[in-house]
């Protein structure tokens, strides 16, 4: 009797569990395509706020395990970005700042010198243009430029060199962006 009882407990979390999945729609990525996608989850708490400012730097530290892929700051910040876009945030209501330094630095090198690097294209070209557009403001460390010998000719123009990443972040906190790191 008690296996009935599991077999019926196991079905009915089967059937939750698909009827679940069945009802979330499919990630958006209408912003940044390039990035995560959203996918929009109904009676969640605390769900973007049409009526907020969202404001936010972004601490670019991490590489991408793949060259292929984008550097995980830009996945998260073109992720958000898509977020609001899917649930209508108008884009004057996000404030988003990334600032590169540490191994991130190489995602923003320009095509020629990427694929020098490692041998394929820079995927991170297009979506820094994309949330430029989008009014992202995007830097990275001068001084990890010089300590690391690199020319800020061969980065990209979407990027603006800072005089010190922990600079930029202190400043952008100061001024009540919240730290994301990545």
């Amino acid at each position: 009797m008690k296996s009935i009882y599991s077999l019926v407990l196991c079905t009915l979390l089967i059937m939750l569990a698909l009827d679940v999945s069945a009802q979330l729609s499919k990630p958006v990525a209408n912003a940044i395509p390039e990035a995560d996608g959203y996918v929009s989850i109904p009676n969640v708490a605390i769900p973007p706020d049409k009526k907020r400012t969202y404001r936010a730097i972004y601490d670019a530290t991490r590489g991408a395990k793949d060259p292929s892929q984008l550097v995980p700051a830009l996945n998260m910040a073109g992720s958000e970005l898509n977020a609001f876009a899917a649930t209508a945030v108008p884009m004057r209501n996000v404030k988003f700042a990334v600032v590169f330094h540490g191994a991130a630095i190489n995602g923003i090198l320009d095509d020629d010198h990427y694929k020098l690097k490692y041998g394929t294209s820079n995927p991170n070209l297009k979506v820094l243009s994309e949330m430029r557009k989008q009014g992202v403001e995007i830097f990275v460390c001068g001084q990890n430029l010089v300590a690391d010998n690199i020319d800020p000719k061969v980065i990209s123009s979407d990027v603006t060199v800072a005089s010190d990443a922990l600079i930029v972040l202190m400043a952008y906190q100061n001024d009540g962006y919240a730290l994301m790191s990545f």
